[in-house]
Order: structure tokens, then sequence, then C-alpha cells
């Protein structure tokens, strides 16, 4: 089946704070929800959109937004939808990520560059003239970005979705932005391709939704998916909690993988019948398989609450 064209609107932003904008992805394949928050002196950008034309959309409005103010771009993680259009930012905006983004960008960035043009036409044709974004600013641990009046916190969480996610909180708006971390209205997607990739952690990502769900933010800014508040958190949590419970029950009697994906697929589409993206399941399952209680390198690091 052909992928609608992933293109990036403007037209329905919503402000959900003062200075705060957020450009909703209308539950579009490959759009990301993208942020544009302000402070008295700079702006921040959250994710570009896939390829150069929609990132080239989005750095006019966020233009038009800062009206002379300083701009910087960050992305939640290296998928293309987030980060492939970040060449356009070259010279207009600083972009800043963690380490293990950057690292993800440069050591996996071409393979899936590659995989997504294989996607279909219009992805392809949204991929043309991309590169592979290479960060102004790479910082370890944390960095608290000065807006000028108003502090963004990008926080890394470790291995989860994939080895380089980070959050951006908005404490003084008690907003959240997740990436991939979070999506409403569809199950959680595993990335879980082997050999390829998996670096994705059943295990880590909910070490992670379970420390980020008991920060409580206001607003919670998903991946995809409609914006919402701390249940949005508290609902992927249960979720992979389900997902974690019901793959390890079949696994640890000794099931064929075949077995356990269709038995643990039939329980949770049963649960969650109005939830999109069921072909992550199976993917969710492959990898909850291989894992053990405590993942190494799953390692959490927790954000503050916001406020």
């Amino acid at each position: 089946m052909e992928i609608p064209d992933p293109a990036v609107r403007t037209d329905g932003a919503q402000e959900i704070a003062p200075d705060l904008l957020v450009l909703p992805n209308q539950r579009v394949d490959l759009v990301p929800n993208i942020g544009i928050i302000g402070g008295t002196d700079a702006v921040l950008v959250v994710e570009t959109g896939i390829g150069t034309a929609n990132a080239e959309h989005v750095l006019a409005f966020a233009s038009e937004v800062a009206n002379g103010r300083r701009m910087y771009l960050t992305t939640t993680h290296f998928h293309p939808e987030h980060a492939f259009g970040a060449q356009v930012f070259a010279g207009q905006a600083t972009y800043l990520v963690n380490r293990a983004q950057a690292a993800d960008l440069a050591g996996k960035g071409p393979g899936y560059l590659e995989m997504f043009r294989g996607l279909g036409e219009s992805v392809a044709r949204r991929l043309d003239g991309v590169r592979i974004p290479s960060p102004d600013v790479v910082y370890d641990g944390g960095y608290d970005l000065d807006l000028g009046g108003r502090i963004v916190r990008l926080r890394p969480t470790g291995r989860a979705h994939t080895r380089g996610d980070q959050v951006v909180e908005v404490p003084d708006a008690g907003v959240l932005f997740t990436g991939d971390l979070a999506e409403t209205g569809q199950f959680a997607i595993f990335p879980w391709f082997p050999p390829h990739d998996t670096d994705v952690s059943g295990v880590g990502w909910l070490a992670v939704m379970e420390n980020l769900a008991a920060t409580k933010p206001r607003v919670v800014v998903p991946g995809h998916g409609d914006i919402g508040g701390p249940e949005v958190l508290a609902g992927v949590r249960d979720y992979l909690r389900e997902l974690r419970d019901e793959t390890w029950l079949r696994r640890d009697s000794a099931m064929a993988e075949a077995e356990i994906v269709a038995e643990v697929r039939a329980v949770l589409t049963d649960r969650h019948p109005e939830w999109s993206g069921q072909e992550w399941i199976e993917r969710g399952v492959g990898c909850l398989c291989t894992e053990s209680t405590e993942e190494p390198g799953s390692s959490v690091r927790s954000p503050r609450a916001p406020g």
C-alpha cells in the first residue's frame, strides 16, 4: 500500500502555552508533531519533518515566529521523519543533540535513508537530495538551553525506542516533547530489524516510561498522534507492561516465537481494537523475546518534574 505524501502542514498550528506552538501531525504517517518554543532571545524548533521541502516549510514558519530572535534546532532521535531535514537549518539555526543520537545519525543514518526510500514513491521523493545531518553542538548528560526568560531542558533517556532518545522539557509551561517514546492511538513503534538494527529495548523503554509518567507534566506532545496530558505517558507505560508480560509468559513456557506472536497479537488487539499499527506488535514480541529482566545498557536518566 502506497504511503500518503508525508507533508508537514503549518496551517493548523496550536499554541499550547504562551510562545509555544505545535504543528500537529494530523495523523499523517511519517509526519511528526513539531514544536516551536520561544523565549525573549531565542526560539527552539523540535523536529524537522522528513526531507528538505518539509524542513524548508518548517524553517519559514519558525522564522516568522522568531521575528529576528536567534534560532536553535533539536531532534528527539535520529529517525528520518524527525531529523532528515536538518541540513536546511544550516546557517540559520544551531543544531544540538545528545551524544548517543549523534552517533546514531552518523552510524545508522545512511542505512535508514536507503530503507525509507524503499517505502514508496512519495517518501522517496521527499528524501531526494537529503544528506545525513551533522549537529553543531553535541552534549553529554543533559543540556539546559536558555532562550531568554525560559529554560528548555534536553534530557537523554538511555536506550529505549533507539539508543539516542532524548526528551525536551519546558518546565515553566509543564510541557514535555517525547518523540517516539510515546504515541497516541497506535501500538508502540519497535524498530526491531535483526540483524541490521536491534538497538530498541522493550525493558529499557518501559523503565523510561515509568520514570516519565512519574513527572506528570501538564501537556505531553507525543512523537505522533494527539497531544494530551500525563495519561499519554501512563498509557504507553501500561501497554509496554502488557506487551512484556504477555510475551514473557509465553516465552517462559517454551512456545515457539511464531506462536507467541499470534497469541500476543490476538490478546492486545482485542484490548486495543481502535489502535493502528498492529504490525509493530510482532516487532515488539521479537525484541522482548531476546531480553532479560535487567537488560544491559538500558540505564535511564529520569528528567526532573516540570516546575
